[in-house]
């Protein structure tokens, strides 16, 4: 199974329960499969295992009070939530599950669960008498109604010397549980294209002409893609970024060499998704040897490059084609008037004008643009925003499927 856990962000609940040790190997195993990790323990949890432990193997402070002062002026518990990718909690008492089955928030672990939009998962640990109990299984009932998945128990022998279900499942189980999460067939059995970051246009030997994009949203979004099932090709221009697994990953500089290997990539595509910031113009000469500086003004006559998404989507049986927009201004105009200036499927939108957002940045936030609709994908990180995206895309490209127009 594809490795979905790389750049996740996970946040590890460890509620009080003999089985809390196994919270170390669980956060060094999360880690190990390429994960971000931050731990919050309730109170209960301290009396097994210590938090500096889960310290040295997360790299991150362990969280436990909802009240500290220093955490919660950031509104911290907010922070927490919107941070993660995942929820999980193991072991998880029948306290802290009769806590979430019934919506009492009463600690920071609770508080996160309530506040947070990601998948929550539970491995429960407890006595078999307490797992067995009606109000233990009314609450599993209720927490698996709302979506929660709840990874186990298994069965055994006890710490208590009893034998019988409400042992925490093996850590291994655990990572297939929560790697699962993340994996899905949206884009099953369908070619994706995906172009990424920026390119270059050679001015000299030394310098060229480019822009501000690192490349971290389409590769994002190829990895959402991969993800969802698709056999995914990314086009990359120059980026320091490490191409997902499972991704065939071809390395370009220019606008010209960016347009070629869509040539060559877009027979039996399926989708393509051009969310390169290819460079508007290029040098109409590049000298042989450095420009020296002068004190004259340098003029330089710049040639359009090829416009690479509008001559996919002018194909005669062109992939399902979505675009990308970066604007400073009059978003929702400029994005609609590109969606039908180029033909194309779907436009998302982002205002780099905003800080900490978009260009360079970990966040991005994203308005999407289809013929007959629209939709809101609000601030996030970008591997969050682009799961969002393709499986938006995907949820247009089967609509399309069934009724093109």
């Amino acid at each position: 199974m594809i490795n979905a856990l790389r750049q996740k962000r996970i946040v590890l609940g460890i509620s009080g329960g003999v089985a809390a040790y196994k919270g170390a190997e669980l956060t060094r195993r999360i880690r190990e499969r390429g994960a971000r990790v931050r731990v919050v323990m309730t109170r209960a949890a301290y009396q097994f295992i210590g938090p500096l432990t889960l310290q040295a193997l997360s790299g991150q402070p362990v969280r436990t009070d909802l009240f500290d002062v220093n955490a919660e002026a950031g509104m911290g518990h907010i922070e927490l939530a919107r941070w993660a990718d995942a929820v999980i909690i193991a072991p998880a008492s029948a306290d802290v599950m009769g806590k979430l089955a019934h919506g009492l928030a009463d600690d920071l672990l609770t508080t996160v669960c309530l506040a947070t939009s990601a998948p929550l998962l539970i491995a429960p640990a407890m006595n078999q008498q307490m797992w067995l109990a009606a109000a233990t299984q009314a609450n599993v009932a209720l927490l698996r109604q709302r979506g929660v998945e709840i990874l186990g128990p298994a069965s055994g022998e006890q710490a208590c010397g009893e034998v019988g279900p409400g042992r925490m499942l093996e850590v291994d189980r655990l990572i297939e549980g929560l790697n699962a999460r993340f994996v899905n067939d949206a884009l099953a059995g369908l070619k994706v294209l995906v172009t990424a970051g920026p390119t270059r246009e050679a001015i000299d030997p030394v310098r060229y002409l480019s822009n501000r994009s690192s490349g971290k949203m389409g590769y994002a979004i190829a990895r959402a893609s991969a993800e969802a099932g698709a056999a995914v090709t990314l086009i990359s221009g120059p980026s320091n970024l490490t191409a997902p697994e499972t991704v065939r990953c071809i390395a370009v500089t220019t606008a010209r060499e960016m347009a070629e290997a869509v040539s060559r990539e877009l027979d039996g595509t399926n989708i393509f998704i051009a969310a390169a910031a290819v460079t508007d113009y290029r040098s109409a000469t590049v000298g042989e040897q450095k420009l020296k500086r002068g004190d004259e003004p340098l003029t330089l006559t710049l040639v359009p490059n090829p416009d690479i998404l509008a001559t996919v989507a002018a194909q005669a049986r062109r992939p399902f084609t979505v675009g990308f927009a970066a604007e400073t201004e009059q978003l929702a105009v400029n994005a609609r008037a590109k969606l039908e200036k180029k033909g194309v499927d779907m436009i998302a939108a982002n205002d780099v004008s905003l800080p900490a957002q978009g260009f360079e940045s970990d966040d991005n936030n994203l308005s999407v643009f289809w013929p007959q609709g629209e939709r809101i994908l609000p601030c996030a990180p970008k591997e969050k925003l682009a799961r969002q995206l393709v499986a938006l895309i995907a949820e247009r490209y089967h609509a399309h499927a069934r009724h093109p127009a």
